[in-house]
């Protein structure tokens, strides 16, 4: 028997920079748990082409909002040679209705306690529609197959791991809590152990939304780490620095870089949200904070809160290179479907598009409360190119001073992507302002 599992990416024809991808794991961990008599083939569209004719016997895909139209049109292609398709991941979670209409079945939130029983009715001919999580054990959670994927496929030549899941926050454009839940749920340190020292590597990316949702765990898990000697980035909550323990394990354990989601630096956007700082005199404090443990402070910006206007743009440049952040990632507020922030808009009659290709953090897919579409797109590629310029890139060198190559590798990886998203502006502003006009129409 073979499986072929494949991660698409959003455009056939358009490739995200490969210094820049986050690689992914969830596929690694499905053939893991996939019985052994089958012969288990990982694709990642974004390093390879998918062969809509391999020999296989059932086919998995893994989708986000943004490939999800790109994975229907794979699923129906493979049904048509006369595959079984199954299709899981973050959108099929929130929209399973919608999913099933392209596929065999759908896999509703995690795998580990589905997918066996959907490999056994596949085996039997009794694949059902639907088979739903119910948050599994991650304490059973199985070595990922890592031989399956090329080592060098994803950003830096890191590997991905995982040892959380859930996050504790429910941020109004986040769909994490409607995928993992809200409550933290952590592997056995002595596992995430095994994995990495079975990994035989030495650069790690931790995929947790949150690597401190458990401060306990959390300083357990470095403390393992210090002996392997690894390096490694996370993502982690603001309410790091606010534990100096924390703080000197993580270095200790070889965290180089943590990203962080500031999201604005507008106070009143940050009041509403269930952010553990709410203050930018404190979020300046906490990145010097950071900074004073040798760890590159990256964070997170969206645009396009309703309490933004058109001066959050300089207003967020100004605060960005005050403080010398060392590296950015500037994002369009996207109401995925699954958030309160997506039913939101709808009811609002504000979404100007449910074409999901378009929900990709870059494209403006909503009207603005307080700008134009067309304004929060401009915008937002006028900070990313202001912020990224050499001379930008040169006077914030200062601010990461610890990890100077890593520093300036993402800067220029940045750098290079801007230039692939001015095309991509030029083609979207004319579609934003058709789109703007149809809703006004409407409201009329």
């Amino acid at each position: 028997m073979k499986l072929l599992l494949v991660s698409p990416c959003r455009d056939e024809h358009l490739r995200y920079p490969h210094a820049l991808r986050i690689p992914q794991i969830a596929l690694n961990i499905i053939a893991s748990l996939t019985p052994s008599h089958y012969d288990v083939k990982i694709v990642e569209e974004e390093l390879e082409k998918v062969n809509l004719d391999e020999e296989c016997d059932i086919v998995g895909i893994s989708t986000m909002t943004s490939n999800a139209p790109r994975a229907y049109r794979m699923a129906a292609e493979f049904r048509k040679r006369g595959r079984t398709v199954v299709i899981g991941g973050v959108h099929p979670t929130v929209l399973p209705e919608e999913a099933i209409h392209y596929t065999d079945a759908v896999v509703i939130g995690e795998a580990e306690d589905t997918w066996g029983t959907l490999i056994e009715d596949f085996e039997h001919g009794n694949l059902q529609r639907f088979y739903e999580s119910h948050q599994p054990d991650v304490s059973h959670y199985p070595l990922p197959r890592r031989e399956l994927t090329p080592k060098s496929s994803g950003i830096f030549n890191v590997m991905p791991i995982v040892t959380t899941r859930g996050c504790p926050y429910d941020c109004e454009f986040c769909c994490v809590p409607k995928f993992f839940g809200r409550k933290p749920r952590s592997v056995p340190v002595e596992k995430v152990v095994s994995d990495i020292e079975a990994s035989k590597g030495k650069k790690f990316l931790f995929l947790d939304d949150n690597i401190i949702g458990k401060p306990k765990y959390a300083k357990e898990l470095f403390r393992a780490l210090e002996p392997l000697k690894i390096r490694w980035v996370g993502q982690a909550s603001i309410s790091f620095v606010n534990d100096t323990e924390l703080m000197r394990l993580a270095a200790q354990s070889g965290c180089v870089a943590l990203f962080f989601g500031l999201e604005t630096v507008s106070t009143s956007a940050l009041q509403r949200m269930r952010k553990s700082i709410k203050q930018l005199s404190a979020n300046e404090d906490a990145i010097k904070k950071v900074r004073e443990y040798g760890i590159v402070f990256h964070a997170s910006i969206v645009f396009g809160f309703d309490d933004e206007d058109k001066s959050i743009f300089e207003d967020t440049l100004e605060f960005l290179m005050r403080n010398k952040i060392a590296t950015v990632s500037f994002n369009v507020l996207t109401p995925y479907p699954g958030t309160k922030i997506y039913d939101r808009f709808k009811k609002e009659g504000r979404l100007l598009t449910e074409d999901w290709k378009y929900y990709d953090h870059g494209t403006v897919v909503f009207k603005p409360k307080n700008m134009t579409p067309q304004e929060l797109m401009e915008g937002h590629l006028w900070v990313r190119r202001e912020f990224y310029k050499i001379s930008s890139i040169a006077k914030r060198l200062s601010g990461a001073l610890s990890h100077p190559l890593l520093y300036t590798m993402m800067n220029f990886g940045y750098r290079k992507n801007i230039k692939e998203d001015v095309k991509k502006l030029r083609n979207e502003i004319g579609r934003l302002e058709r789109m703007a006009r149809i809703v006004s129409d409407l409201e009329i």
